[in-house]
């Protein structure tokens, strides 16, 4: 598979399988088997160093199976050639996803204005308070 980042899923790695859609379609439908459901052992694959291994079973692990792979499953349209290029471009899309890594935040001091703004808003609300006492000891 090809893509913008260095990562690439080996296309021998990748296990098409063709079965029949479900759902609207008549004749057609009952006839030719044009969904795809594409798998990829993410636990085996010799694509991925263990760092990205960790990663991807970690971030997919409510999409992976016990044994680690992952599977995408097409039937956009009538075409079984159409949905495997679909399948395969869903599947890294969600590869490249999990494999991102966010950037470490870098903690930050307020600026003075904002803490003068802050500490303004501060004097505001309480002389508000203040204004809307009874004046009982007076």
């Amino acid at each position: 598979m090809t893509g913008r980042s260095a990562f690439e899923i080996p296309r021998e790695e990748l296990v098409a399988r063709a079965t029949r859609s479900s759902g609207a379609g008549g004749q057609h439908v009952n006839k030719t088997s044009s969904r795809i459901q594409l798998s990829w052992n993410v636990a085996t694959s010799a694509a991925l160093d263990d760092p990205q291994r960790d990663r991807l079973l970690h971030k997919l692990s409510s999409r992976l199976t016990a044994d680690g792979t992952l599977t995408v499953t097409v039937s956009d349209t009538r075409s079984q050639y159409r949905n495997r290029e679909i399948a395969e471009e869903r599947l890294e899309e969600v590869v490249r996803a999990a494999l991102v890594v966010p950037k470490k935040r870098k903690p930050t001091k307020p600026t003075r204005a904002a803490k003068e703004k802050r500490l303004d808003s501060k004097k505001l609300h309480s002389k508000k308070k203040k204004n809307r006492r009874a004046d009982s000891l007076d």
